[in-house]
C-alpha cells in the first residue's frame, strides 16, 4: 500500500508538471529595461514557451487562441497616451480579447493599469508618487481569490493609479495608494506594485528612471534602493511564484467550485462593443472558479 501510495504522489506531482510542458506564455513589454525578471526562470523551468511583443521594436500580436498566459509588463509611459503611442489602441483590445476568451492574463504596474483601462475602469495620477520598498495590506475577502500576506513588503516604481475594474475583488492597498492589487474571476490578476524584480532589473530600472527619485514621502533614494539585501528580493519572487502558479492553475480548473468552497463574486458581465466604445455593465453573481465569458450586446 505504501508503495502505491508513493506512485500516486509521484504521478500527481508529475501531472502537476505536465501542465506547464507546451505552455504559450506571451509577455506585453514596452521598454528594453523592464522585462520579466524572476519570472522568466520560473516559467523555463516548468518547460513553457515564452514568446513577448515589444512594442519599442517593430512588433506583432499574436492570435489569442495560441496563447495560455499573457503577462503584461510595466513602462514609464501612462495607458492615456494613446495620441502619442497609438499601440495602446490595438494592445488593450488584446488583453480584452484574451479575457473574453478565458486566456489568464496577469499585469504588473502598467500592465494592471492597461487591464483597469481596458475593461473601462480610469486610470489616473495617483496622490502620491510610491518608489522604493514600502508595505502592502491584504484586503479581506469573500474566499477563492487570490491571498497576499497580511502584511509586506514589495517593490514599487509607479506615479499613476485606478479604479477598480467592475466585478472586480479588491486584493490589497498600502499607505500610499488604495489600490494595489485586484483579481476578475480567477483568471485576472492586476499588480501594482512588482514582485518580479531582482537585483538585476532594479539596476535596470534605477539606471533608466533615476530622475524619477525627487524627494518625497514615499520615494526612497537611490542609495536606499541598492542597500537592500538578496532575501528581499528572493522573498518577493517566491511570492510571484505563487501568484503565477494560481493563474496557471486556473487555466486548468473546471466550472464546479472545488469542495467546501462557495464563495460567490458579484461579478459585473461585461459587454463590449465590437465597434470599440467603451464596455458597459449588468450585474450578475457567477461563483469565482467559474470562467465567465463576454459577448457584444445585442
Amino acid at each position: 500500500m505504501i508503495a502505491v501510495s508513493n506512485l500516486m504522489s509521484w504521478l500527481c506531482r508529475w501531472l502537476e508538471n505536465f501542465s506547464y510542458l507546451c505552455m504559450n506564455v506571451h509577455i506585453l513589454q514596452h521598454v528594453p529595461f523592464e522585462g520579466i525578471g524572476s519570472m522568466e526562470p520560473w516559467l523555463r523551468k516548468r518547460g513553457a514557451n515564452i514568446t513577448s511583443t515589444r512594442f519599442f521594436e517593430a512588433w506583432t500580436l499574436p492570435e489569442v487562441s495560441r496563447v495560455d498566459l499573457v503577462i503584461a509588463m510595466g513602462g514609464p509611459m501612462s495607458v492615456n497616451d494613446e495620441a502619442e503611442l497609438p499601440w495602446l489602441v490595438e494592445e488593450k483590445e488584446f488583453v480584452r480579447a484574451a479575457i473574453r476568451h478565458g486566456v489568464p492574463v496577469l499585469g504588473i504596474c502598467l500592465g494592471a493599469q492597461l487591464i483597469a483601462s481596458a475593461l473601462g475602469a480610469r486610470v489616473y495620477a495617483g496622490r502620491q508618487r510610491e518608489i522604493g520598498w514600502f508595505d502592502i495590506e491584504a484586503v479581506p475577502h469573500a474566499g477563492g481569490a487570490f491571498t497576499f500576506p497580511p502584511n509586506t513588503t514589495v517593490f514599487h516604481w509607479h506615479g499613476e493609479t485606478f479604479d477598480l475594474p467592475a466585478g472586480a475583488v479588491h486584493l490589497a492597498r498600502s499607505a500610499a495608494c488604495a489600490h494595489q492589487a485586484f483579481q476578475i474571476g480567477t483568471k485576472v490578476i492586476g499588480l501594482q506594485f512588482h514582485l518580479e524584480t531582482t537585483p538585476e532589473s532594479a539596476d535596470a530600472i534605477i539606471t533608466h528612471c533615476r530622475e524619477e527619485l525627487v524627494a518625497d514621502t514615499f520615494v526612497q533614494t537611490e542609495d536606499a534602493l541598492r542597500a537592500v539585501p538578496p532575501a528581499a528580493y528572493e522573498r518577493i519572487n517566491a511570492l510571484m511564484g505563487k501568484v503565477l502558479d494560481y493563474l496557471v492553475r486556473s487555466q486548468r480548473q473546471t466550472a464546479s467550485p472545488p469542495a467546501g468552497n462557495d464563495a460567490v463574486l458579484n461579478l459585473t458581465k461585461v459587454y463590449f462593443d465590437p465597434a470599440g466604445s467603451p464596455p458597459v455593465s449588468a450585474g450578475r453573481d457567477l461563483p469565482l472558479s467559474q470562467t465567465y465569458s463576454f459577448q457584444a450586446p445585442s
